[in-house]
């Protein structure tokens, strides 16, 4: 995997580095998988949130992380609206397992807020 100086590119390229967890939703009576965001949906959640970065928050997340246990996402941006009347408890849970996943900090949710 290393060369001795460290990672080279293949051995990079070549990692799934999206970890994959379970998180049981009692409010929707079961559990659901959630990876964490690539780079590219980590930008494309941050730039949705300009003006607005906790305007839909967790149904955001939602989108951007609850998949199949293959990491294959489930929601698309068309099931916002749906998303959001759904339980505040259940997208919290899903919010709580998805940030650090996503390397998503409360500071960088207080500088999406800020920008």
């Amino acid at each position: 995997m290393t060369n001795g100086d460290g990672l080279n590119r293949d051995s990079i390229l070549g990692l799934d580095d999206l970890p994959v967890v379970e998180v049981v939703v009692p409010e929707w009576g079961g559990s659901v998988w959630v990876r964490g965001m690539t780079g590219s949906e980590r930008d494309a959640f941050e730039e949705k949130g300009i003006g607005a970065p906790l305007k839909d928050m967790r149904a955001r997340v939602a989108i951007a992380t609850v998949c199949d246990h293959a990491g294959n996402l489930l929601f698309t941006d068309q099931d916002l609206p749906a998303l959001m009347r759904k339980s505040g408890k259940a997208l919290d849970r899903i919010l709580i397992a998805a940030a650090p996943l996503s390397g998503l900090s409360k500071e960088d949710i207080a500088d999406l807020k800020k920008n």
